[in-house]
């Protein structure tokens, strides 16, 4: 089974209901430009820009990033982990963050879960999102910061985080090893 890119799904959510990109770029409040390079898949954005992609469309984020529906219960072993994103690059530049999503094939569900590798470059973006929703991360390795607000954490093996996502905030690995992490975020309908 091919795996379907996030742009040919969202230029399937746009054409089947009548969307073009300024009417996209005008829900989302997302520069034309960037949605000419996501549609195009030569830009791996975030999750906050998503999020509003989805929400503009009226579908969940699972719509966008899932291209197999599973039945319950959705069981992912280790070894069949699909990458899902690379986040916050541009095409040709280096990967920041590798996600892999837990909950892909589940439609119906109400929260995302993800395993993701924090590469050393996702220091370099200080960039902050925020979205509506809640998020919980735990680190399964190395060291992470998070930036919320106006603080910054620390985290290590074993620590955990949950915080309101509408506040700006930014994950990133600390230091020069990749940090691992489990993150669930939850996005209200």
């Amino acid at each position: 089974m091919k795996n379907n890119p996030i742009g040919q799904r969202i230029r399937q959510q746009m054409a089947g209901k009548g969307f073009t990109v300024e009417k996209l770029a005008g829900r989302t409040g997302l520069a034309k430009s960037f949605l000419e390079g996501l549609l195009q898949d030569n830009v791996s954005p975030s999750l906050g820009p998503l999020l509003k992609v989805s929400r503009a469309l009226g579908v969940s984020l699972g719509g966008i990033l899932d291209d197999h529906p599973k039945t319950d219960p959705l069981i992912v072993r280790r070894n069949q982990r699909a990458q899902k994103l690379s986040m916050l690059r541009e095409k040709d530049s280096p990967v920041a963050s590798k996600f892999y999503s837990l909950g892909t094939g589940k439609t119906d569900r109400h929260m995302d879960p993800f395993f993701v590798e924090l590469l050393p470059e996702s220091s370099k973006d200080k960039t902050l999102s925020s979205h509506e929703g809640e998020e919980f991360i735990i680190v399964y390795s190395g060291n992470v910061e998070i930036i919320y607000g106006d603080d910054v954490f620390q985290l290590e093996s074993g620590d955990s985080v949950y915080y309101n996502s509408s506040v700006p905030h930014n994950v990133s690995c600390l230091g020069d090893q990749i940090a691992t992490i489990y993150a669930v975020l939850f996005i209200p309908e």
